[in-house]
């Protein structure tokens, strides 16, 4: 079973800059696509980013200009560069990665546990 870990959150001012990782733990064969979500406290999961194996990436409206993912498919690493954050940018983070594991495999979506990220003054 593929494994995901988050890091890189915390607490924040309005304005500054944080980056999330997710790394994955076990072996992969393919990675279709790689996403981040978030959950504000009351709310629904929201979709925040992705990234498809070709390098195409998409952003919901309320985050362009200022987050950026990316990855590294060697390490099995997704990034999110979050900058001039705002205090509606709190939320859980969670990552996503669209994984096939074998050749025989279909691909299957594996989600991690969350990384709280809090902007406030």
């Amino acid at each position: 079973q593929v494994q995901l870990a988050e890091s890189g959150g915390g607490l924040v001012q309005p304005g500054g800059s944080l980056r999330l990782s997710c790394v994955a733990s076990a072996t992969i064969f393919n990675i279709n696509i790689m996403r981040w979500y978030r959950q504000a406290p009351g709310k629904e999961r929201e979709f925040v980013a992705q990234i498809s194996s070709g390098g195409g990436t998409n952003y919901v409206d309320s985050v362009k200009g200022r987050f950026t993912i990316s990855r590294d498919y060697a390490k099995n690493v997704v990034f999110l560069q979050m900058n001039n954050l705002k205090p509606e940018d709190t939320a859980v983070y969670t990552c996503n990665m669209n994984v096939r594991v074998s050749p025989s495999a279909w691909y299957e979506n594996y989600w991690g546990q969350g990384t709280q990220v809090t902007v406030s003054s």
